[in-house]
């Protein structure tokens, strides 16, 4: 049993063609950048947004099919939302919110009630049951709008950016009760996020997605190991290059030569990881196959390590620790080597 769909959009200036799936027990995490189209395959796939082609089948049921002329209504369809923004009434208090579903779906006001009480029990949050949205905090709103979308007992459940909204401290105690719900719910889940972390912390599998086409998809892993853009590699925090391997060397498309250890032949993708990367005041001896110079420029302190983007013929990031940096003297704009083994190289085909 699984969600298929076939996305095709036109949104003012996006055009998105993104084919999903979405297996019996999976956890699928959509990421992008801004404008990519995540939340507009997300919509489509609740019936929010009208296909232009495509279709959308749950479990062998078609849902919405462009050519064929089919659309089963939002309210109809067995699908669950939590929207960025929650979308809670404002006007009604968190258990009226969560019977909300309940009782457009037939269920009585005092049926709906109970449930709706439950849920918020559920997710840790039944006393404030009476509570309008106005008197939540932001990781209380969050809890009442996945019970909202929980309690009717949806086949899919499709969450936008829960945690966007949430701030640094909140976000990560409600990823780690996210995770705990989303275990314990046995229908299919989507969650858009432009956060790897928590695309890597809640799914079993990424999907990719950048100017309305997929662009890779795999665990978080296989992701990290082989980025196939520019985007992923920065998002991941890798360097990625790309050229032409011939016999244990790859020549890239700005010319230099990266000397790589099992590099065959053909059209490849070239990782190196920033700490693999190594900085010098002077050009290094030794056995580093790969040496270049370049201009230190980017230099950014994250805990006790430090990001440094060095330009040159390639552009390539580096990870040193404050220590090396202050040994190295080194400040934005100065003069520096870089150098990195063959066997720190990754090679795969393009």
């Amino acid at each position: 049993m699984s969600l298929d769909a076939r996305v095709r959009v036109s949104l003012g200036s996006l055009e998105l063609d993104v084919e999903l799936t979405i297996a019996e027990g999976e956890v699928v995490a959509l990421l992008g950048p801004n404008g990519a189209g995540k939340t507009t395959v997300l919509r489509a796939i609740a019936g929010l947004v009208p296909l232009d082609a495509g279709y959308v089948r749950l479990d062998g049921q078609t849902l919405e099919d462009a050519a064929g002329k089919i659309y089963v209504p939002t309210e109809e369809r067995p699908i669950g939302v939590v929207f960025q923004d929650y979308l809670l009434f404002p006007h009604l208090d968190a258990v009226d919110n969560v019977a909300f579903g309940l009782r457009a779906r037939g269920a009585s006001r005092r049926a709906a009630a109970e449930k709706a009480s439950e849920w918020l029990d559920r997710v840790g949050i039944g006393r404030y049951a009476k509570a309008n949205p106005a008197e939540l905090s932001g990781g209380q709103r969050q809890r009442v709008a996945l019970a909202r979308a929980l309690a009717p007992g949806p086949r899919v459940l499709l969450l936008d950016e829960p945690l966007a909204a949430l701030d640094v401290t909140t976000r990560a105690e409600l990823r780690r009760d996210l995770k705990r719900h989303l275990a314990s719910f046995s229908g299919l889940r989507l969650v858009v996020t432009h956060d790897p972390v928590e695309a890597a912390a809640l799914a079993d599998r990424l999907v990719v997605i950048e100017q309305g086409r997929l662009v890779q998809t795999g665990t978080p892993a296989e992701v990290t190991e082989r980025p196939r853009s520019q985007y992923v590699a920065d998002l991941v925090g890798v360097n990625l290059l790309r050229g032409r391997a011939e016999h244990g060397s790859v020549r890239l498309a700005a010319g230099p030569v990266v000397v790589a250890a099992g590099a065959a032949s053909g059209e490849v993708f070239v990782v190196v990881h920033p700490r693999a990367v190594a900085l010098h005041r002077q050009r290094p001896e030794g056995s580093p196959r790969n040496i270049w110079p370049g201009r230190a420029n980017g230099i950014e302190v994250i805990g006790d390590r430090v990001r440094v983007r060095v330009d040159g013929d390639v552009r390539v990031v580096a990870e040193v620790t404050t220590t090396a940096l202050t040994e190295l003297a080194l400040h934005e704009g100065g003069n520096v080597w870089l150098s990195f083994k063959a066997t720190d190289v990754g090679v795969y085909p393009a």
